[in-house]
Order: structure tokens, then C-alpha cells, then sequence
């Protein structure tokens, strides 16, 4: 009797162990259904804690200078214009297959209907979309006077251009005038054919030009 009673402390103190762990586990779980009550995918600047998320008040503060395109990277409408439509998209039509042919063509709309047109569109200008060193070609086939400017990561083309603004070897920024629409080589009206290339390895490889805001008009 007296043995079975000295093993009693050792038995209670065991179970109150194993009782706090479990309260200690169920707490942690709880905590983690809590945190996980997100409605949806997080925007920078347009993230809301759920009610009950502990220690989350309002909005979360965008990141400043992360993940921001530098002058290499294109970015933006490179005929900088708020009235540009998209008269072919990426990948269908003139432009398959994308990995050969990918591109966008870009034209204007003049009169305010919502569709491109030839008189909105006959040389307006072209500007280009990151830096790098121009290359011109004049009268080629299928794209015309076509233009590369090329940097160490990436490479653009802009096609069926009325004229040139620049020359070989020249070093533009983005922003820079290099050509005006038209519709020389291979094409049914006035408009440009807009490419994105991305170096990986030694190879280039064509990319969604809908992938660096084509149709953001930057300030």
C-alpha cells in the first residue's frame, strides 16, 4: 500500500505534463486558424487584416525601391500615348508561334471611337521602352525599317516603322525617340509591332511584351 502510494506524485506529475503539452499545442493551432483568415491574394498597399488577426492595424505601407524595374528592364508604351489599342495580341494570328514571331501591334485611336485608325496612327512617334544600343534595319522582310535596342538582359523590336529617329550603335533611355509609326514590310496599315526578348544563357527567348505594362503610359 505504502509503495503504490509513493507512486502517485510520479503519476500525477506525468499527467500534468502530458495535460500541458496538449493545452500548449491546441493553443498554438488555434493561433494558426486565426492568422490564416486572409480574404483573397495580398496587394501591396491593399492589404487588410483579418478582424481577429492580433497586432494588424489598416493598410500595409507599399515597399519603397523593392522589385522596382531599373532603366534595363522594359516597362511601359513605347508610343507613350493614353489613346494606343492593342490591334493584335500576343502569340495568335501574324504573331504565332510566340516563341518565333511574339509580339503586340500597337496603333492609335484618332477620333475617339475606341479602335485604331490610319490617320490617328501615320507617324506618330515611338519611343523606347528601356535602355540600350540601337540597331536599324531598313526595308527588311517581313518587318520593314525595324529597329532592335538591345542591353545585357533584354532586347526590344519595333517593326514597320514610317522612319527612324536614330542611327546604329546609338545609346538610348528609355523615353527616348527612336522612330514613327507606319506600315513599311509586311503589314496591312499603319501600326507598330512591339517585341520583348529576354536573355537566358547565351539563347534569347521571345516573351509576353503584356507582361511590362505595354499599355501603361508613363509620366
Amino acid at each position: 500500500m505504502e509503495r503504490g502510494l509513493g507512486r502517485m506524485p510520479i503519476i500525477l506529475l506525468l499527467l500534468a505534463l502530458v495535460g500541458g503539452g496538449y493545452l500548449w499545442m491546441q493553443r498554438g493551432s488555434s493561433e494558426g486558424v486565426r492568422l490564416s483568415g486572409w480574404g483573397g491574394p495580398l496587394r501591396a498597399g491593399n492589404a487588410t487584416a483579418a478582424p481577429d488577426a492580433p497586432g494588424l492595424r489598416g493598410l500595409a505601407e507599399p515597399q519603397q525601391g523593392r522589385g522596382l524595374p531599373g532603366e534595363q528592364r522594359p516597362l511601359g508604351n513605347p508610343l507613350r500615348a493614353a489613346n494606343a489599342v492593342l490591334t493584335q495580341g500576343y502569340g495568335v494570328g501574324s504573331h504565332a508561334p510566340a516563341a518565333v514571331w511574339g509580339a503586340v501591334d500597337l496603333a492609335l485611336d484618332g477620333n475617339g471611337d475606341g479602335a485604331a485608325d490610319p490617320e490617328g496612327s501615320w507617324h506618330q512617334p515611338v519611343y523606347a521602352t528601356h535602355s540600350g544600343v540601337v540597331k536599324t534595319t531598313a526595308n527588311s522582310y517581313p518587318a520593314g525599317n525595324h529597329i532592335w535596342v538591345t542591353n545585357d538582359e533584354y532586347r526590344t523590336g519595333y517593326a514597320h516603322l514610317a522612319s527612324f529617329a536614330v542611327g546604329d550603335g546609338q545609346q538610348v533611355q528609355r523615353g527616348d525617340l527612336i522612330g514613327y509609326i507606319g506600315s513599311t514590310g509586311m503589314s496591312s496599315g499603319p501600326h507598330l509591332d512591339y517585341q520583348v526578348w529576354v536573355r537566358q544563357g547565351e539563347a534569347w527567348v521571345n516573351v509576353n511584351p503584356m507582361d511590362f505594362d505595354v499599355l501603361e503610359v508613363l509620366p
